[in-house]
């Protein structure tokens, strides 16, 4: 039975899509443990950021094809059954998601690497949309997320012509963060993940959430958020002593101590 591996180093949680005959293709099983473990890792306060990959040659598939009849006849409700909580789990998990993208992540694989906060290449990886090829337009969040990630021309083009975005080329347009040798990056995912881990994760969280927000705000009413969501924060234990390492920081740096 296909699942996700959850291993554990420190603070952060490192969940492994585990189908790689199958280049870890989505199907209700795979997609259904990835949100029970996302929640399963989260439920541990000692967790403070996640890492999400793929076993084997590639990171996600997208489809599987032979599982689309489990999804039911209504494909709507199949997809939000089954799919759904995963990729919400992803977009909304209590703590930093770093994606780290071994080979393909094509169609709906795509759109489960963009629901992360951020991402990490192989040198291997490749991006693909896929869908118009199969006359279907994209899914699982794919027209929200891409075009905030590379603008609304470029993720028209990789939607339109579904040519492959090499890791070097997705750096370039923003879409990864860094693309590092295959062997190396599990590690630099887990370096990433446990400086994501060491910060004040309440904030960071609030973060991404004030930036989705931002999309629909206007200045003054995204002003106004930002005040509230500060008010909360600043009242808790990460911000307290984020306070006084930056003012016994800067008492050094005057002191010349």
């Amino acid at each position: 039975m296909t699942g996700v591996k959850r291993e554990r180093d420190g603070k952060v949680g490192i969940l492994t899509l585990n189908d790689p005959a199958s280049l870890n293709a989505m199907t209700p099983d795979l997609l259904g443990d990835l949100a029970r473990a996302i929640g399963e890792m989260t439920n541990d306060p000692g967790i403070r950021a996640l890492v999400v990959t793929g076993e084997g040659r590639g990171f996600c598939s997208g489809q599987n094809l032979k599982a689309v009849n489990s999804l039911g006849d209504n494909l709507y409700a199949g997809v939000m059954q089954h799919y759904w909580p995963a990729m919400q789990a992803m977009r909304e998990c209590r703590v930093p998601v770093v994606v780290a993208v071994n080979g393909v992540a094509a169609g709906g694989g795509f759109s489960l690497a963009m629901s992360g906060d951020i991402i990490l290449a192989a040198r291997s990886a490749s991006f693909i949309q896929v869908f118009s090829r199969i006359a279907l337009v994209p899914d699982l969040g794919s027209t929200w997320l891409l075009p905030r990630l590379v603008g609304r021309q470029r993720a028209l083009e990789l939607m339109l012509l579904n040519e492959p975005l090499s890791a070097e080329q997705a750096k370039e347009w923003g879409l990864v963060r860094e693309v590092v040798d295959d062997a190396k990056l599990i590690e630099a995912a887990k370096t990433l993940a446990q400086r994501l881990a060491d910060g004040p994760t309440r904030a960071l969280v609030a973060t991404r959430q004030l930036l989705e927000e931002s999309e629909h705000a206007s200045y003054e009413g995204q002003f106004r958020r930002e005040l509230e969501v500060q008010s909360v924060i600043r009242t808790g234990a990460d911000a307290q002593e984020g306070r006084k390492a930056f003012v016994e920081k800067r008492k050094a740096q005057f002191t010349g101590r």
